[in-house]
This record gives structure tokens, sequence and C-alpha cells, in this order.
């Protein structure tokens, strides 16, 4: 109920306005009939009294006394032409309001869909402003860590006795040797392993200091994912300090752009976001872990940027195939499988395609085994890419070796 005042406001404004448009399509319609043919009799007559007066075949008396009479009648046509004027009818009502309250209803429909009711009007500089404070004060690692809640015990993952009891040993070593850089990375990777990300994430930290500026992006990326899962998703300054050094070795990262696209849409730059993620959701691959939860949110982003977009289909097999592939035998399910592969592979062969189906029929034939095949796709998806070679690396990449192609 919190908008209601503003639905009250704004819904009799449009009813006073849907009013003042009724009352003045109700008056009468002023029609322009042709022109009423004794006004010409009566203009030619007129004429004609000129003429016989400047002839002299007219005495000047009689021309005013025709003048006079000739005037009176022109005068009467004239007001019967003016009546015949403003006789028309009104427009009917019905068709007219039907329109303007349909006009009215779709202005409600398209500021539900694009507006934000309730709100006020920000100009761009206050959005701007209020982004940029929510930015600087946002909570730390250590206070967003300790908002968040641990997790229940019961729902985490259950190590036998002999990991338990070698988990015991690490953390009593790291104990003894605090700074040892080999067992705070099996240290932050096995609490991570047991759900214990708080544990993981201040290992990995602690890591992170005793290397410097010695740390690998890897071992940066480690960190944030800890960090992130520690605070339930929320991307703190110290995450965001580890992207920036990542971003710094390596552009185009997708991870560390994936997260620093979420830390923009925490703190209101949702058009931060968009510029980070769409590219990401066109590069692929489209099995990579940061895909879903970008075509989750992407739209979203999109709408509070004012962008206009629309979330491309997710191409690969229905939720019928995958539902029919489960209840198949091995061979039927291997068979369908080739089947998808080899449509995609015709169809890109033949017409070209986007980075991401590539990607995507490189990676089946990979767990199919298809060296050859594998092979004969790389050179033609290389081809498509010429004179990209970021793009072509990705490919060999994702070839491998089944296509006899350094990663």
């Amino acid at each position: 109920m919190e908008d209601l005042g503003f639905w009250v406001i704004a819904g009799g404004t449009a009813l006073v306005l849907l009013a003042v448009f009724l009352r003045a399509l109700g008056r009468p319609v002023a029609v322009a009939p042709a022109e009423n043919p004794d006004i010409a009799v009566y203009r030619d007559q007129l004429a004609e009294v000129e003429r016989d007066l400047a002839r002299g075949t007219l005495a000047a008396d009689e021309a005013q006394r025709l003048r006079t009479e000739v005037a009176r009648r022109l005068l009467e046509a004239d007001r019967k032409a003016g009546r015949a004027a403003t006789a028309g009818r009104s427009l009917p009502l019905a068709p007219v309001a039907l329109t303007v309250a349909a006009v009215m209803a779709g202005g409600v429909a398209v500021y539900q869909y694009l507006g934000a009711p309730g709100y006020p009007d920000l100009p761009l500089a206050e959005r701007l402003a209020a982004a940029e404070e929510v930015y600087r004060t946002r909570p730390g690692q250590d206070a967003a860590e300790a908002q968040t809640p641990d997790p229940d015990p019961a729902g985490l993952p259950q190590p036998d006795a002999d990991f338990a009891a070698l988990m015991e040993k690490l953390r009593s070593a790291m104990q003894a040797n605090p700074d040892d850089p080999r067992g705070l990375e099996l240290l932050a990777r096995n609490e991570a392993n047991l759900g214990n990300y708080k544990a993981a994430a201040k290992a990995q930290r602690h890591l992170l200091d005793v290397l410097g500026e010695t740390a690998l992006p890897a071992q940066r990326l480690d960190a944030v994912q800890y960090m992130v899962a520690a605070t339930a998703g929320y991307v703190s300054p110290e995450a965001e300090a580890q992207l920036v050094a990542v971003l710094q070795a390596e552009p185009r990262n997708h991870l560390a752009r994936y997260f620093s696209g979420l830390m923009f849409m925490q703190v209101g730059r949702p058009d931060r976001t968009f510029e980070l993620w769409e590219p990401l959701l066109r590069e692929g691959p489209p099995d990579a872990p940061w895909i879903s939860p970008i075509r989750a949110g992407i739209e979203e982003a999109a709408m509070r940027a004012g962008v206009n977009y629309t979330l491309p289909e997710l191409k690969g097999p229905d939720a019928a195939a995958v539902a029919a592939a489960g209840e198949m035998s091995d061979a039927d399910r291997q068979a369908m499988i080739e089947g998808m592969v080899a449509g995609l592979e015709e169809r890109l062969m033949a017409e070209g395609g986007s980075e991401a189906e590539w990607l995507q029929l490189l990676n089946a034939l990979g767990v199919l085994n298809q060296p050859d095949r594998t092979a004969a796709v790389l050179k033609a998806a290389e081809a498509a890419f010429d004179g990209q070679p970021e793009v072509q690396a990705r490919l060999r990449a994702a070839a491998g070796a089944s296509a006899g192609a350094a990663p």
C-alpha cells in the first residue's frame, strides 16, 4: 500500500483529463457548407447597379434604393449560411471514451514496465552520486562476514574419519607455521571443500598477504570466490581489490569480469554490469559457470540501466529431449548426442556462427573423442575468426589435445 498515494493522484489526474476531453468532444462540430448560390447572385446585382449608375441609365436615388434592398437580401443570405455552418452534430462519445481510456490504460502498463512506482524522479547526476555513496560506504569483508549467518552443519559435506583426522593435523600444522604458502593454499582449498568458506577466505587472504606482489591471478581469484561465498554473494571492497589486480594482469579474465559486474549491480550501477556481462554472455562457452547466473540477472540489469535488451535463446536440447535421453539405453543416448552434434556441426561448417557455438561444438567433439572431426572444425573456426587472435586462442584451448593443437 506504500504506492497508494501515487496511484490516487495519478488516477485522479487521468479522470479529470478524461472529463475535459469528453466535454470538448461533446460540443457541436462546425461544418463548413458549400457557398450559398443566392449570395453570388446578390453580389452580381450590386455590381450591375454600380455599372448602370456609371453609364447614366440609372438615377442616383433609384441606385441607392436598389443598393439598400440588395444589401438587405445579401445579409439575410449570409446569416442563413452561418446558422447552417454551426448546425453540425457532435462526435459519438462512446468510441471516443473507449479510445481515450485505452490510451490511458496503455500508459499505465508502459509505466509499470519501464517506470518505478513510488520512487522520486532522480536526475542522472543524483543517481550516480547515490551509487557512488553506496560504493564508498559499503561494508568491508570482515563486517560482511560477521553479518552472514554460519551455514547449518547438517547441510555441509560430512568427511570420513580419515579425512577429518588429516584436516585436524593440517590445522594444527598451520598454527605452528602460519606463513607456509603451500600449507595455506591446502588449508583454504580443503576448508572450502567442507563448506567452511569463512575459514577458507581467511586462509587464502593470509596467503595473498604472504605472497604479496608475487601472488598469481588464479590465487587471487580463489580468494575472491571464497570471500564471496563467505558473505552469501556479496562482493566486498577487499574482494574488489583482488579483482582489480587480476584484470590488470589479465584484462579478458572471464571470472573476474563476472564478479566485477556483480559488484557494480550491488552498488547501483547496472549500466556497468550490463557492459561487463553482455560480452561475457556472447563469448561463452555455454557451459561456463558464469553463464547461468548472468542469464538469470542480465535482463534486470539491462532494464534498470534503460537498455532495450532481449535475452538470446539458449541453444541446445530442450527439456523433452533431456528427459527422453534419461530413459534411453547407452547406445541410443550416444546416437542421439551424435545426431545433435552432427546437426550443429553441419550448420556451423556451412553457415558459420558465434564464438559460443563453435566452442560448444569443439567441447562436444572432445567429449565424443573425435580428434579428426575436431581438427577440421578447429580449422574452420579459426578461419571464421581470422584476425581475432584472442578468439582463436580460446578455440584452440577448447579443442585441446583432440585436435592435436596446444592450448
